[in-house]
């Protein structure tokens, strides 16, 4: 259809549906536009941004009419800040989008239809529930320093420092560190010229420990580039739980926000917290999911679905510092577990001696290259009846990230013939993409969890379980 609109003409749009970013999708005319910051039952003014031959972007002028599900979000930077996309939408209304989303996933591009799918697990606060945030640091065009977070789809900073999803902490470990940079003239990075100190501010609080990681990034080499370090150091000792202050050094011109290495300011180089009754180490670099109290409910699901006695062999792969590995391993014979961050093998390997598992074995690399190799490996000492259990586990667990699993892993997999394979996804696009493949393969989806880990915004975690077709 071609479009008779031209850019900046303003359309009234009665929004019918809701695309996987979180627009509202409405028509005029028969032409499709999608607007940010609209949802399902809203008739808008919008303002037409860009056109393409087949649809158009426009943005958000006016609620004509609110929708039922429409509500005042709480965070005053909300429309402008890309951290939260849908936070004008009724918290029950998002867990029905997200559940139709995953739903239309598995149907449309995994061609599923025969499953179980229960209701999203939702929480019962959707706010203050992150137990790690990034915030870049700045400067506006008067040279002031500005910390926040990227709108949406740009590197413009949004100035926010009390993040209504964010550990209530959090606003006073940047205040303090704003004040120390401002006393000492330490100047924030400048993307363009590849010029200024401070990147990021990553703070990390434990849910049930409650202590608190402060690692300012920096470009630079050396931790000497912050000028009387100790003032910061001395500031950020006065709160409560603080317990680790790092240095992380990140010199490349990339929008990568960790460097390689890091170094302690003060305190220790790691904070701890549990999931369950198993305490991890949690390293500036760790992958730790953000959301603990879902991430019980989560873990608790992919424990069900493994279905272990304690007899069996399981392979967790993508197992980060051991959060699903360690959870597993108190209830199977065998776990080993796969990454290919060599820091967090060392977080894996230290977490399984901190809680007494001597069961559990990690190995650094690749996913899709060290279980084939091992499987070959093991395959030519099949007679040695561990090698046997080890190539041919119960369960294969796998939390892949966004872009999902490879197939040379899948296919590994499947020649390992699990009874049941566990697959927790925070993209359910690839999810079912990845679920497509192990059902023409031997495999039958059989109950599909979505969790909602990540409340105001469009994405959503699920564990699938799969059982062997015999």
């Amino acid at each position: 259809m071609k479009s008779e609109f031209k850019k900046d003409d303003c359309v009234t749009l009665h929004i019918e549906d809701i695309g996987t970013g979180g627009e509202g999708i409405g028509k005029a005319d028969g032409f499709t536009f999608f607007v940010k910051d609209a949802i399902v039952g809203d008739v808008i003014e919008a303002k037409i941004m860009k056109l393409k031959k087949n649809y158009g972007y426009a943005r958000l002028m006016k609620v004509l009419t609110p929708s039922k599900d429409r509500v005042e979000p709480k965070c005053p930077v909300a429309r402008q800040c890309g951290g939260c996309q849908i936070q004008e939408m009724r918290y029950e209304a998002q867990l029905a989008f997200k559940q139709k989303m995953v739903q239309n996933n598995l149907e449309r591009i995994g061609g599923l239809s025969d499953f179980e799918m229960y209701p999203v697990i939702g929480m019962e606060t959707p706010y203050a529930y992150r137990n790690k945030a990034q915030f870049p640091v700045g400067e506006d065009k008067d040279g002031n320093i500005v910390i926040g977070f990227y709108a949406g789809r740009t590197h413009h900073i949004v100035e926010q420092t009390d993040c209504c999803i964010g550990a209530p902490e959090n606003g006073e470990v940047l205040r303090k560190v704003k004040a120390y940079m401002q006393k000492n003239q330490i100047r924030p990075y400048n993307e363009e010229h590849h010029s200024g100190i401070v990147r990021h501010i990553l703070i990390r609080t434990g849910y049930h420990t409650k202590e608190i990681m402060v690692c300012l990034i920096v470009n630079a080499a050396k931790a000497s580039c912050l000028k009387n370090a100790e003032q910061l150091t001395e500031s950020l000792r006065e709160m409560d739980g603080m317990t680790s202050v790092m240095v992380n050094f990140n010199t490349e011109k990339t929008n990568v926000i960790l460097g390689k290495k890091s170094e302690v300011l003060w305190g220790q180089p790691y904070i701890e917290d549990f999931i369950g009754d198993v305490k991890y180490q949690i390293s500036p670099q760790s992958f730790f999911q953000v959301n603990p109290m879902q991430t019980e409910k989560l873990y608790a699901k992919a424990l069900e679905y493994a279905g272990l006695t304690g007899n069996e062999t399981v392979w967790d792969l993508y197992c980060g510092i051991g959060t699903i590995s360690l959870f597993l391993a108190k209830n199977a014979r065998k776990v080993y577990g796969v990454e290919i961050v060599p820091q967090a093998i060392e977080d894996a390997r230290n977490n399984a001696k901190r809680n007494g598992i001597d069961n559990a074995e990690f190995f650094v690399g690749k996913a899709e290259e060290v279980v084939p190799a091992f499987y070959e490996k093991a395959l030519k000492q099949v007679q040695d009846s561990e090698a046997g259990k080890s190539i041919h586990p119960d369960v294969v667990v796998v939390d892949p990230p966004r872009k999902g699993c490879e197939e040379i892993l899948l296919e590994t997999i499947v020649k390992m013939q699990p009874q049941r394979i566990v697959y927790v996804s925070c993209d359910s696009a690839t999810l079912a993409r990845d679920l497509k493949f192990l059902s023409a393969n031997g495999y039958a989806v059989k109950k599909v969890q979505p969790v909602d880990q990540f409340g105001h915004s469009v994405h959503i975690e699920t564990v699938v379980l799969l059982s062997q077709l015999k």
